[in-house]
């Protein structure tokens, strides 16, 4: 007898259906999985056999095939545990094929029978409903994840037992209530009050966090490099819906969403240490997993010791800076993943870190300082848009009693900045003045004749690269918004523009 279940897999960050065919003929027993299943999935058949018998059902002394089709994806995962199950079961006539086919079914088996959770479930829940699927069975933990999707009835399932009673239909599951979306954003542990001094610094951040531009910090041990850089995502928006979903498609992929409440609330910020290899920060492994550069997409990728992580490493993420997403190949895989994220890199100006102190001595010759600045090379250099150097702080600024600005405040003009920027490229498909390329540059940003005169200047003096002409101009257009003004005008440019200055002091000067 012959049963047929929809499942789902994923590409990427993008759900594919899978049709789960299941074959049972008398005769000589065996027991194959076809349509190119990876280990994951070729080992299901022990547990598929095991769930089922210690579930108090009979495992069939037949001929077994089970088809996963298409047959040219390949199949990873153990997400095909429970329809493959459930389709041995209907094959046995244990349970109606005809309702079976009803809903996708997703679920990794214990020996037991109990269902554990899987994952990827949000992109695949997310493509089902949009190709006119309704009803969906999975694992209890994976249900808050799912019931986002709305219109999706989402029924929880604790074990094999409870799958089988409920398509016979002598089990009643209520649906998983639809939960709703709150943008809110959670208090956090630090605030731009705390930070004492580096008034530029800040403002350099307040206009990174509004345009979604990189940064690079240059200072001194202890200057406060990184208290701001994990201070910013107290000034960054909410999350919209839309961005929480593509942020938790990657999370999900990556199965880091079971701890998340089901959806990912705040914008991201992670902090890998410097030891971390390619595929831990740009993606990959034999299945192409997303890397760090995508999970922070839409939020925060701090690099701490920025020289000290690898030069391959360092190098490796040039392209995702510029486009904004990163393409994974593997013999087995390829996937592409969104990389829209705000690099936030911080270092110290030489080995000892003392260069350019005002308290301390440099211990380093010039070809030390030289050889440590020049591990991070020119490209890279000129895709980190703000440049800010940073030196001890002050005793006064200390011990001040005078309240620095809040997070709140600031995060209110990053905001209006950001609205904004999303009114105005509504229609071009892109969200940030860091997203404009070089045709929407000459639309969208207007500089007035003293601006683009001091932009020539600049340009010369500073030696530009046409990258980095492009990036003053995009640094320009979120100090307007941040200005309310239309044109970009002199002081804009001019703001800008000293957010360039640092290489000559420290990459051209050794």
């Amino acid at each position: 007898m012959l049963a047929k279940l929809k499942s789902y897999g994923v590409l990427g960050i993008s759900g594919w259906p899978i049709n789960v065919e299941v074959d049972l003929s008398y005769g000589f027993v065996r027991y194959d999985t076809v349509g190119l299943p990876d280990i994951a999935v070729r080992e299901s058949r022990e547990r598929v056999r095991s769930a089922i018998v210690n579930s108090g059902f009979s495992f069939p002394d037949a001929r077994i095939v089970v088809n996963l089709a298409p047959a040219d994806i390949r199949k990873v995962g153990t997400t095909y545990d429970l329809p493959i199950a459930l389709g041995i079961l209907a094959a046995q006539g244990l349970i109606s094929p005809m309702i079976a086919e009803e809903y996708v079914i997703l679920g990794e088996l214990a020996l037991d029978g109990s269902v554990r959770a899987v994952t990827g479930v949000l992109p695949m829940i997310i493509d089902a409903y949009e190709h006119g699927e309704r009803k969906v069975i999975l694992p209890v933990e994976n249900a808050e994840e799912a019931s986002f999707v709305d219109g999706m009835n989402v029924y929880p399932v604790a074990s094999l037992r409870d799958a089988c009673d409920f398509l016979r239909q002598t089990l009643e599951i209520e649906p998983f209530p639809p939960t709703p979306w709150s943008g809110s954003v959670e208090a956090s542990t630090h605030d731009f009050s705390q930070i004492r001094g580096q008034a530029a610094a800040k403002r350099a951040a307040e206009i990174a966090a509004a345009g979604n531009h990189n940064m690079l910090m240059i200072g001194t041990p202890g200057s406060g490099k990184t208290m701001l850089a994990r201070s910013l995502p107290s000034i960054l928006p909410a999350l919209t819906l839309d961005e929480a979903l593509e942020i938790s498609k990657i999370h999900s992929v990556a199965g880091e969403l079971r701890t998340s409440g089901g959806i990912v609330r705040e914008r991201p910020f992670r902090a890998p240490h410097h030891s971390a290899s390619i595929p831990a920060i740009v993606g990959g492994g034999s299945n192409a997993r997303p890397g760090e550069i995508s999970l922070s997409h839409y939020g925060v990728l701090f690099m701490d010791e920025f020289p000290e992580f690898p030069t391959n490493v360092l190098e490796a993420m040039r392209q995702p800076l510029e486009d904004g997403f990163v393409t994974i190949t593997r013999a087995s895989a390829k996937s592409t993943y969104p990389a829209d994220f705000m690099l936030v890199a911080a270092m110290n100006p030489c080995p000892c870190g003392n260069f350019g102190s005002k308290i301390n001595s440099c211990r380093c010759s010039a070809g030390q300082i030289s050889r440590y600045v020049n591990r991070i090379s020119s490209p890279l250099l000129d895709r980190l848009d703000i440049h800010v150097e940073m030196t001890e702080v002050s005793y006064d600024d200390l011990v001040s009693e005078v309240d620095a600005e809040c997070s709140d405040i600031i995060r209110s003009r990053v905001s209006e900045a950001r609205a904004v920027q999303r009114s105005r490229f509504a229609s071009d498909g892109i969200m940030f003045n860091s997203q404009l390329s070089g045709r929407q540059i000459k639309h969208y940003c207007r500089l007035t004749s003293d601006a683009e005169a001091l932009l020539r200047v600049a340009y010369d003096r500073l030696k530009l690269s046409a990258r980095a002409y492009t990036r003053v101009i995009k640094v320009a257009r979120t100090i307007a918004d941040l200005d309310h003004a239309e044109t970009i005008g002199k002081k804009h440019i001019a703001e800008a523009v000293q957010y360039r200055g640092l290489g000559e002091k420290y990459w051209e000067r050794v």
